[in-house]
């Protein structure tokens, strides 16, 4: 049953054969926040209930990725960078841009949502998100909400949701930075970026950030395993912009707009083709969106977004386009916040959505989304609450419902135990719906159920740990049924169950900052009584890195055991992977990395090779 789930990772391969934050609020500094009196560390999110708040006061389990973060982490783009997360896994179909996979909880990437800026950029097609074509380049942060939150953010919302916020400028001259990367397969990487203030007084920021990167990469299949594919080695180029402009009106009102926008030319392998075959994707995500943020009363804030999200993908063989999928999401947002008393937050809003698609593949209606939300966050004593509920009315199959209820009791300014039950749901794509011969425009929904709980420490002196056991139980899975012919047929006849332990830290020892993150779970397709496929069953990741004098010096302990995929068993790994930085002075400094220290042959994906043994170079400037 759930190979049409693995699939959903590989779908342009096989087709071939805040939203407070979303709507453009300032986001708090992520300084750690000392408060006297609880002691507790404070960097400030928004992801968890679309408004901010302390990381520690989050009931669902959250994970923050800052400035410091991005810099220190040997990824290039925002999938990489996320696998180090808790609860993450990743698969790649070869080298750098290559399609990929995200599975938070055992949920498949069309069942975890991607956010940029708060707006929607997944394929209409696919129903999931290109993580693997976002360079961290144009990243400023990036937060990762483990567990069913589709009473916040509607659909996909069932593993969790990924928001990548993109850089902001700042109220101070003009500020440039370059950077220059050389390494392993010939990697080539150029980066510049400027923000500040274009006037005095600065209430008229921006940022703007441009990056480049080439390489040539290795043959993405085994030729041993599929003998048809092409031995050549499978390069990849993106090429990436990012942009946001903001203007402060009054101490109440200010607005602005926001664009990102990856290009990226992958060429990649076909077990199915001939040897001589020459096959590139040639892909686009881009993000859109002009925002204004209001204060109607001293407790009653407003917030507008008009957005627009973008995946393409074009297929191109042998120098001629074989397929074209085309993807827009328009969204209209508008959000209130209201505060009661410093201890009681209400927000509620309403959100629009039109979906399309132009492929030469297939053709489908498009696809209207009218929500509505409302939320409640408070304190009352020990005791801390959060309630969401959630209505989405879809043009093509009706309307679905979502709700959230948490609950956390405080034992004292560090320990606090928090609960949870929620249920989410996950539209059917296009494909599911409409694609030749095995779409099927009445299927229905995926629903999901919900629990977990936790027990959690924090303090300015370790940071934020987290123990969490948590189980989600699917119904109405889509799966694709054969119609006794040739063709499977997408049907609603699927159950799945995940349910597991997961322990995560974001802290110090010392000097040294750590994160760490460690799951063990068990993902059971209940309708055929085996494992989903590519999940694991245990994995954990473990970074350090310490600041001595002129150095920044640290590594990643990535972990996995094995899991099934297509009627195969992946091997377990374990990949460490080492960088340092070196201030040569004030604005300069050069920075190198080894991955894969240990040269291990893995797969995260049935046929597909990784990078072996890596090595890189970087040359910057920054102001000082």
């Amino acid at each position: 049953m759930f190979l049409s789930l693995a699939a959903i990772e590989d779908g342009r391969f096989l087709r071939r054969t805040l939203v407070a934050a979303i709507a453009g609020l300032p986001l708090a500094s992520t300084a750690y926040a000392a408060d006297d009196t609880s002691q507790t560390l404070a960097p400030i999110v928004v992801t968890a209930t679309r408004a901010p708040q302390p990381l520690a006061d989050s009931i669902p389990q959250t994970s923050v990725f800052d400035e410091q973060d991005i810099a220190d982490a040997n990824a290039d783009d925002a999938l990489g960078l996320v696998a180090l997360a808790p609860g993450v896994q990743i698969t790649r179909n070869g080298g750098p841009g290559a399609n990929s996979g995200l599975f938070i909880r055992g949920a498949a990437s069309s069942q975890s949502l991607v956010l940029i800026d708060g707006v929607r950029v997944e394929s209409a097609s696919l129903g999931a998100a290109q993580l693997s074509q976002l360079m961290l380049d144009q990243i400023g942060r990036v937060e990762v909400v483990n567990g069913n939150v589709s009473a916040l953010y509607g659909s996909n919302a069932i593993g969790g949701v990924v928001q990548i916020f993109t850089k902001e400028g700042g109220a101070h001259p003009p500020r440039f930075n370059v950077e220059a990367e050389y390494g392993s397969y010939h990697t080539q990487r150029q980066s510049a970026g400027v923000n500040g203030a274009l006037d005095k007084d600065g209430r008229t920021t921006f940022s703007l950030n441009v990056s480049r990167e080439k390489t040539d990469g290795f043959s993405s299949i085994d030729p041993d395993i599929a003998p048809n594919a092409n031995p050549n080695a499978n390069g990849y180029l993106n090429e990436s912009v990012a942009a946001t402009l903001r203007h402060t009106f009054s101490d109440k009102w200010d607005a602005g707009v926001r664009f990102l926008q990856s290009n990226g030319i992958n060429s990649f392998d076909d077990a199915y083709g001939l040897p001589t075959d020459i096959n590139e994707t040639h892909d686009r995500v881009r993000s859109a969106s002009v925002f204004a943020n209001g204060r109607i009363t001293d407790n009653w804030t407003t917030h507008f977004t008009i957005a627009q999200g973008q995946d393409r993908a074009n297929i191109e063989q042998n120098g001629v386009y074989t397929s074209r999928f085309d993807s827009e999401n328009h969204q209209y947002m508008w959000q209130n916040d209201v505060r009661i008393s410093d201890a009681h937050k209400l927000l509620f809003g309403y959100e629009h959505l039109d979906q399309t698609l132009d492929s030469d593949q297939f053709s489908a209606p498009d696809r209207h989304v009218n929500s509505v939300f409302a939320g409640y966050v408070g304190r009352i004593g020990a005791s801390e609450l959060q309630a969401n509920l959630r209505h989405d009315q879809y043009s093509d199959f009706g309307g679905a419902n979502s709700y959230y209820l948490g609950y956390a009791y405080n034992f004292d300014a560090h320990w606090k135990a928090s609960a949870s039950y929620a249920a989410a749901f996950r539209a059917p794509s296009f494909d599911d719906l409409y694609y030749p011969f095995s779409g099927n425009p009445s299927i229905q929904p995926e629903r999901s159920h919900s629990v977990e709980a936790a027990l959690q420490y924090a303090s300015n002196a370790l940071g934020v740990m987290r123990v969490t056991l948590f189980q989600t139980r699917y119904s109405n899975l889509i799966d694709y049924v054969s119609d006794g012919g040739f063709y499977y047929v997408a049907q609603n006849v699927g159950r799945a169950k995940v349910q597991g332990i997961e322990g995560s830290w974001a802290g110090h020892v010392g000097a040294t900052d750590v994160r760490a993150g460690v799951t063990f779970q068990n993902p059971v397709d209940e309708t055929n009584n085996e494992e989903l496929t590519r999940r694991a069953r245990h994995f954990a990741t473990l970074t350090a890195h310490r600041t001595i004098g002129r150095w920044r010096v640290g590594g990643e302990w990535i972990v996995s055991g094995q899991r099934s995929d297509y009627d195969s068993t992946l091997a377990g790994y374990g990949i460490v992977n080492l960088s340092a930085r070196y201030d040569i002075s004030k604005s300069w400094y050069a920075t190198a990395r080894i991955d894969n220290l240990f040269d291990k042959d893995y797969e995260l994906a049935y046929s597909y090779n990784t990078p072996r043994r890596g090595a890189y170079v970087t040359l910057g400037w920054h102001p000082s």
